[in-house]
């Protein structure tokens, strides 16, 4: 698993409950009923403004290594967000107390906080406008709900993949599926009382191929990607491949575990003995499978306003981008790059009909043709940019957690013109084609960069060639957005993205997608990773 992963598996998510419990919702009439006492409360405390965020958190996890199973958890959290304006600052209070007379205490207490605050600030919150919406429900448009399925199939499908692997020369595999419902009821002084029940999914697996004679190993992890959809992900429809030119399958809104195992294992022997890479200065084809992290550290992150602002430094630091670079319309790109955000894209992992603040989400351009025309923002944050409306970006992983500006969906925008990757890679003397993601790392200001991948092919005269090893690019961030000559049309458009994207303090985490087609980056330098044990 990446390290992204990895983190969020540390992060508490709520007491161990029964499979069955998974299904059972809270009453919406309730959840109105609690909201309202909060409101009431809040408004009578002095808050000129309040919203009440009401969540049932479910998540279930099942680990398993080659025919063992590790771990089965199902968790559940569930409680209530408090958040007031009073005096012009933020107070904020949580409790797992749903009843009256614990909402109504939560209230009295943020709107005791947000009077504390507003003698320490220095200026007043100027909140953008959000029109009260009523009585409204979302939700996520899955086909088979995950947490239906019997856990018995779940192990079976996990094991069975597992067994596929090692037939196909793997020496060890590990393999999981993280489900979560998260259900989210959002109400406002503004008018709102927002329903909604969203789902995600995601299925990664790593397989080891181990050298016997040297003790030499390498890993190919998965290539599914986390989505916002329910367990029909997994029925691997043949219409959810996307076969490259030297026949590597990837996946776009379907995944078919047990293929990729084997090719996995295939693929991760042929790591053993793949020449290592010469370092140098190559044209780069960027599989959609890698470039969503690419995306996610080098446009997501710098391009939230909260980060060039400087607000946000703890986490991983601010950004290079700062507001006066889009006053001079900055090339972050080339013609070729065009940018944008969204909370709506079916299938992604950040859709929801409503942000946490009971702002409409939609789709807007970060980058145009080249050029630095918007960031992410949200309510509080609007008026900075001269805007009278939130982007509809705003967060909280928890009901216990108040909500804050986190990044939408960042993807690439298909090429306007026709372009497949074999013609992509046609006129391509020197180059390598990466799939799937790996290590990176990047600066405190997103400027400078590197990135590994899984699985890296050399191309040579126009034509894929050999398996390599130990490739790493490096970047600087705007370099490299103008190095893309070319990026292949709609029909190529796949998601990738993250479970578990971190960022505040104290930390919160976040799932988010990233798309894109396969992209061409020219003249970009090339490291090797390789390190003598001798």
């Amino acid at each position: 698993m990446s390290g992204i992963g990895v983190a969020g598996l540390m992060m508490p998510f709520g007491r161990a409950i029964a499979a069955e419990a998974l299904l059972v919702p809270l009453d919406v009439a309730k959840k109105k009923s609690l909201a309202d006492a909060a409101l009431a409360a809040a408004t009578a405390a002095g808050a000129s403004y309040c919203d009440v965020r009401i969540g049932r958190y479910l998540r279930q996890f099942v680990i398993t290594r080659e025919d063992k199973v590790q771990n089965v958890v199902n968790t559940e959290s569930t409680g209530i967000g408090i958040r007031v304006l009073v005096n012009g600052a933020w107070g904020f209070a949580a409790t797992n107390d749903l009843s009256t007379k614990g909402v109504v205490q939560g209230a009295q207490q943020a709107a005791a906080i947000a009077k504390a605050n507003a003698r320490m600030q220095s200026a007043p919150v100027q909140l953008a406008k959000a029109p009260g919406v009523g009585e409204v429900s979302w939700k996520t448009p899955i086909k088979k709900n995950s947490m239906e399925v019997p856990l018995k199939d779940k192990v079976d499908l996990l094991l069975g993949v597992n067994a596929a692997a090692i037939n196909a020369g793997g020496s060890f595999v590990n393999s999981m599926l993280f489900l979560v419902n998260e259900q989210k009821y959002f109400a406002s002084t503004d008018g709102s009382y927002i329903d909604q029940d969203v789902h995600r999914i995601w299925a990664p697996m790593t397989v080891t191929a181990i050298d016997k004679a040297t003790g030499k190993f390498r890993t190919r992890d998965g290539l599914s990607s986390p989505m916002g959809m329910g367990f029909e992900y997994l029925d691997g429809a043949a219409s959810g491949k996307f076969v490259s030119p030297n026949g590597v399958v990837n996946y776009g809104l379907s995944y078919d575990m047990m293929e990729d195992a084997v090719a996995a294992a295939k693929q991760a022997k042929a790591k053993l003995t793949a020449p290592s890479v010469k370092p140098g200065k190559y044209d780069l084809v960027l599989d959609p499978s890698h470039t969503w992290l690419t995306i996610h550290e080098s446009v997501g992150h710098p391009l939230e306003l909260d980060r060039v602002l400087g607000y946000e430094a703890n986490y991983a630091g601010t950004s290079f981008a700062t507001i006066d670079k889009l006053k001079d319309k900055f090339r972050y790109g080339s013609d070729n790059v065009t940018v944008f955000a969204d909370k709506v894209q079916p299938g992604s992992l950040g859709a929801v009909g409503y942000d946490d603040e009971g702002v409409k989400t939609k789709r807007w351009n970060l980058i145009k043709d080249g050029t630095l025309v918007d960031y992410q923002a949200i309510r509080d944050q609007a008026h900075i940019l001269g805007k009278t409306e939130s982007d509809g970006c705003c967060y909280a992983d928890s009901w216990s957690s108040v909500q804050f500006q986190r990044m939408a969906n960042v993807s690439l925008a298909p090429g306007k013109d026709k372009l497949s990757v074999d013609q992509m890679i046609k006129d391509v003397e020197n180059g390598i084609y990466i799939v799937g993601d790996g290590s990176f790392s990047i600066d405190q200001q997103r400027y400078n960069a590197q990135f590994g991948g899984q699985l890296f092919y050399e191309i040579k005269n126009g034509k894929i060639t050999q398996q390599i090893e130990d490739v790493a690019y490096q970047i600087r961030t705007p370099e490299f957005w103008n190095a893309c000559v070319a990026v292949c049309d709609e029909s190529d458009y796949r998601l990738g993205g993250s479970f578990f994207d971190g960022k505040g303090q104290p930390g919160q985490v976040s799932a988010v997608s990233h798309g894109s087609s396969t992209a061409r980056f020219n003249g970009i330098n090339v490291i090797n990773t390789a390190r003598s044990l001798g």
